[in-house]
């Protein structure tokens, strides 16, 4: 059974940090393209970051470049995401995202709420 948990989300004041982690199980995590994604109130999912599975290429979105950074741990099955210097703006759900490099396969996380507020 293919799962992807995420963790790590919560209550945070603006220029505070969390780190969001993402534990897959069900599949060959080390052959899949690990992403990032969020979704504000009235807004459609964004890509934030991602990272590949061999080369570990990351990508970001220009709106978290500097500031939150993707990692991964194949030994793990886990990839995280370091948010640092937090703006109100990045209040969402935030999604982990697999996508298979051989078989196109997509598995979703269930989301964890992060919340940047005074």
């Amino acid at each position: 059974q293919v799962q992807l948990v995420e963790s790590g989300g919560g209550l945070v004041q603006p220029g505070g940090s969390l780190r969001l982690s993402c534990e897959a199980s069900g599949f060959t995590f080390s052959s899949y393209t690990m992403s990032w994604y969020r979704q504000a109130p009235g807004k459609e999912r964004e890509l934030v970051a991602s990272i590949t599975s061999r080369t570990y290429r990351k990508n970001y979105a220009d709106f978290v470049k500097g500031r939150f950074t993707i990692s991964r741990d194949n030994g793990k099955n886990t990839v995280y995401l370091q948010m640092n210097s937090l703006k109100s703006e990045d209040t969402a759900v935030y999604y982990c995202k697999g996508f298979g490099d051989y078989s196109a396969a997509v598995y979703w996380g269930q989301g964890t709420q992060v919340t940047v507020s005074s």
